[in-house]
This record gives structure tokens, sequence and C-alpha cells, in this order.
């Protein structure tokens, strides 16, 4: 036989209703009490019994987070931090992989493992809004990712066209003025990659630049082969850039690749600069400059979120919550191996006058990147608003012509 609570107030000398209050950790318990029982639970080796207390409240102690792909670096270390953050609740996170496809979003949305879940976190790529409006399972549901939707559902997701307005505004600021963006895809205007071409146009268009369309490459999909395609599509016509806003990290390494290929400098020919913060992108041949989505904030707002839904109390009015996000700037730029920009905002290169915007926090749209199958450290906590977008950045110097791999990062 197991410990109980009655063995653990056997051995405090106090309630087993008391002892039951320090194990949920209620607050009115006094401190000495607490330690007191806490003390007898270390000897005894009392551990609670989690299926116990979730068959109580009706509950299984189990929520599911699907994704498009969980080969995706970034889908792997946000479903991480999604069950670091569901532990903390008492939560065991079942993690399903729906590849993208409409028919198993639907499934997962609808009633799939229904029985077996007490809530669902997704980051859709498919679905519509009419599909969520018409979902009649009852049980709790927070999407992930940028993908804007009308329904009852809360959504965590960052600002992506500000994000890749800041991308921008530092490559502008290095005195870049052919910019390539690869990865846009035809229609489907709310998604990610939609949201972060346009960020690309609007900063160009407000640093007194043309947003070419011959700079701008579609991509099939968004791994390392597609950005290494993408690259060499770009060169091959002869449109060639003298910086890359990549749609993600996984296209940005591939056309690093390409560009060490064609004997081209990173970032003395050609800088550039990805988005998600993958692991990968800090310990590659050249490390790459990136906007870091704040992974541990998205898991953590949505876990909470869904836990609040499952507590049976009040419920508040479904939110779009944008979480933060920051730019690390590398030496795919010309920083340091690992320089980090200001919560939210890159730091102000040499010459540039605009002022950098600050982070979107929650509005009461997988994590990065649902349409991309691909959401740091201070990053802004979320706020109920989003910012507008910034203003026109201020002129910038002319081309340095040479970024030494080591060079620090520009500061105001």
């Amino acid at each position: 036989m197991g410990v109980s609570l009655k063995d653990v107030a056997q051995r405090a000398g106090v309630s087993i209703k008391t002892v039951s209050n320090v194990v949920n950790n209620y607050p009115h318990v006094t401190p000495q009490m607490r330690a007191k029982v806490q003390q007898a639970i270390d000897e005894l080796g009392y551990r609670p019994n989690l299926t116990a207390r979730h068959l109580r409240k009706g509950r299984t102690g189990i929520i599911a987070f699907a994704v498009p792909e969980l080969g995706n670096p970034y889908f792997a270390e946000l479903a991480g931090a999604i069950i670091d953050a569901a532990a903390q609740h008492d939560y065991t996170v079942l993690v399903d992989h729906t590849a993208g496809l409409r028919e198993r979003e639907l499934l997962v949305c609808q009633e799939f493992r229904s029985h077996v879940i007490d809530g669902l976190i997704l980051s859709p790529i498919h679905l519509e809004t009419a599909d969520l409006v018409a979902r009649q399972e009852t049980s709790p549901l927070v999407l992930l990712g940028e993908r804007e939707y009308e329904a009852p559902y809360d959504q965590i997701a960052i600002d992506n066209v500000a994000a890749a307005r800041e991308a921008v505004r530092h490559l502008v600021g290095l005195g870049r003025r052919r910019i390539a963006f690869l990865g846009s895809r035809t229609g489907r205007e709310r998604q990610p990659a939609h949201l972060r071409l346009r960020g690309w146009r609007e900063e160009l268009v407000a640093s007194g630049l043309d947003p070419a369309e011959a700079l701008v490459v579609a991509t099939d999909g968004y791994g390392r082969s597609d950005g290494a395609t993408a690259m060499a599509e770009l060169l091959d016509r002869g449109e060639r850039p003298d910086a890359v806003f990549a749609y993600n990290d996984l296209i940005a390494l591939g056309a690093l690749r390409t560009l060490t290929e064609r004997g081209l400098r990173v970032p003395e020919d050609i800088a550039v600069v990805g988005f998600d913060d993958i692991e990968e992108a800090r310990f590659g041949a050249i490390s790459l400059t990136t906007v870091a989505p704040d992974k541990h904030a998205i898991a953590r707002l949505a876990v909470d979120r869904l836990v609040e839904r499952l507590g049976g109390g009040p419920m508040s009015e479904p939110r779009r919550i944008s979480p933060g996000y920051e730019l690390v700037v590398r030496e795919s730029t010309g920083g340091g191996g690992g320089a980090r920009g200001g919560a939210g905002s890159a730091p102000a290169a040499p010459g540039l006058t605009g002022a950098a915007p600050t982070a979107p926090g929650p509005t009461d749209s997988a994590p990065d990147d649902q349409d991309a199958m691909d959401p740091a450290a201070a990053a802004p906590g979320p706020t109920d608003s989003a910012p507008g977008n910034p203003g026109p950045a201020g002129p910038a110097p002319a081309d340095p012509g040479s970024g030494g791999r080591d060079r620090p990062t520009p500061t105001g």
C-alpha cells in the first residue's frame, strides 16, 4: 500500500483536510503549518494520486497538442514548452500530428479522442472559420498561430507584420537596399506567410525602397531544400539581392547553403535573416539572425487559458493574445554569435532614426508557423492590444561593404 493522506496527517499531527490543503497548495495555510506538513510528506515519501484527483473532478488529466509537423524544429521546441507548462498544472500532454491535412485537423477538432482528453491546443493550417463555428465538441479549445479566425475560441499569436517589419528595418539599417523575401505563398491572405510578406513590403515602402516583386520567391514548402531552391532560383534569374528575409529559419538555412555553394559571402555579399529562432540557428557554421517568438510565453498562455476554461468558473470572453518576440542579431547580418535585440525590438542601427516598435502583447494566430508547418529571453509579456505598425525608418547609411563575422551588434 502506498502512503495516504491519512498517514501524512498522523505523522504531522494535523487533520486530513489540512494535509489536503497543503497538497493542493491552497493559500490560507500558515507557513508554519505548511512546513510541518511538508516535512511529513518528505519523510514518508508521499506522492499525490493525480489520476484520482482528476477523476474526482470528472477529468482525465490529459490535454492534447495537435501540430502540423512534428519534424519541424519549431513545433518540437514548442511541444516541449507546452509539456513543461502543463506539468505545472498536473496535466499530461498527448501530442498529435495532423500533417497539415484538413481532414486530420477536422477530426482532431471535432471529436477525435474526446473521451480521452480534457481539452485541445491546436495549430491549424487549413481549417476555416466556418469549421470552428460548427464545432460541436464541448471540450475547451485554444488555437495557436497567426491565422485570423472569427470564432469563439482563445487564440495565441505574435504580430507577424510588426515582427517582419522589424527584421527588414534591421537590414535597411545595415545599408541593404535589395532585400529579397523567400517563402511567399499565393492566396490564403490571413496566413503567416502573407502577413510576413506584408510586413516586408510595408517596411521597405516606409524606408523609401521599392518592394520589387522580382525579389519575392514563392516556395512549395518551408524546409531547408525549399530555401536552397528559392535562393538558387533568385540568383539564376539575375536578381541578386544584398539581403534576404526568409519566412522561417529552415528556409534561411537552405538559402545559406546555396550562397556558400555559389561562393557568396555572408553577410559581406548577402545578409540573411530568418524567423523562429530554432536551435539550429544558433549553431550553424554561420549563426543566423532571426526573429525569436517567445515560445515559453506562447506555451504558458495557451495552457493557462485552457486550464482556466476547464476550471468551471465564470467564463471570460475569448481573447486573441499576442506574446512577445525579439530580433536576435547573429553572424548572418554581421552581429556576434548570439547578440540579442531588446524585447520585441531590434537594436537601432547606425544612422537609423526611426524608433523600433515595441512587441505586441495579448489582445485579449502554430505558433508560428502553422502555415509554415514549421511561436526568448526578456520577451515582453502579453498585453490586451497590439501596437500599430511602426513608422517610417530614418535615413540609413551606405552599405559598409563588409561586415566581419565578429563585428559587434550596431547600436544607436
